[in-house]
C-alpha cells in the first residue's frame, strides 16, 4: 500500500535527483546534450525534456488542470536553463501539492485518459502517484548511463542515501 509518507518522500527525493542530474549536465555542450545518441528520447535532453513533459502531464491529471501535448517526445523547452528552471518550478508544484494531500486521498479513483492509447482509465490515486515516481526513477537511470558515457559520475542516486535535510528524517 502506498503512503502519505512515501509520497512525500519520493517528492523530495524527486527534487534531490533533479537538483543533481540538472547540475551535472549543464557542464555538457548543448549540442552534446542534444545529440542523438539512440536512447530512448534521444539524447541527454530529450531524456530531461520527456521527464518534464510526463510529470506535467501527470501533475495535470492529479490536479485536474489537464496539459495537452502532441506526443510523449515533444520537446517543451530548447534551452537548458529554461528547461531546469521549469524543472524546478515542477519539483516545488510536486512538492508543494503531495504536501497538501491526505492519507485518504491515496485511496480515492483517479479518472484519467491515457496518451499511449486513448481510452478512458481509472486507478487509485495512491497506485498512480508510484507509477509517477517509479517512471522518474526510470528514466533518470537512463540519464545516468548517458552521463557515465561521457565520464560524468552523477554520485549515488540510490534512495537510501537521500541526505537527512531532503529525507524530513533530520
Amino acid at each position: 500500500m502506498v503512503t502519505l509518507a512515501y509520497v512525500r518522500m519520493m517528492a523530495r527525493y524527486n527534487a534531490w535527483m533533479n537538483e543533481r542530474f540538472y547540475g551535472a549536465c549543464s557542464s555538457i555542450p548543448d549540442a552534446e546534450r542534444k545529440k542523438d545518441v539512440g536512447a530512448f528520447f534521444k539524447s541527454i535532453h530529450g531524456t530531461l525534456n520527456h521527464l518534464l513533459l510526463a510529470d506535467s502531464i501527470w501533475m495535470g491529471r492529479f490536479t485536474g488542470e489537464p496539459f495537452k501535448v502532441t506526443s510523449l517526445s515533444q520537446e517543451l523547452y530548447s534551452d537548458f536553463d529554461e528547461l531546469l528552471s521549469e524543472r524546478s518550478i515542477m519539483d516545488s508544484s510536486i512538492s508543494t501539492w503531495v504536501g497538501r494531500l491526505t492519507e485518504a486521498d491515496l485511496a480515492n479513483d483517479l479518472h484519467y485518459t491515457s496518451i499511449t492509447n486513448p481510452a478512458p482509465r481509472t486507478t487509485p490515486l495512491g497506485f498512480a502517484l508510484a507509477h509517477f515516481f517509479n517512471h522518474q526513477t526510470h528514466h533518470r537511470g537512463q540519464v545516468t548511463t548517458l552521463l557515465m558515457q561521457r565520464g560524468i559520475d552523477p554520485g549515488v542516486t540510490d534512495l537510501l542515501w537521500l541526505p537527512p535535510a531532503w529525507s524530513g528524517c533530520d
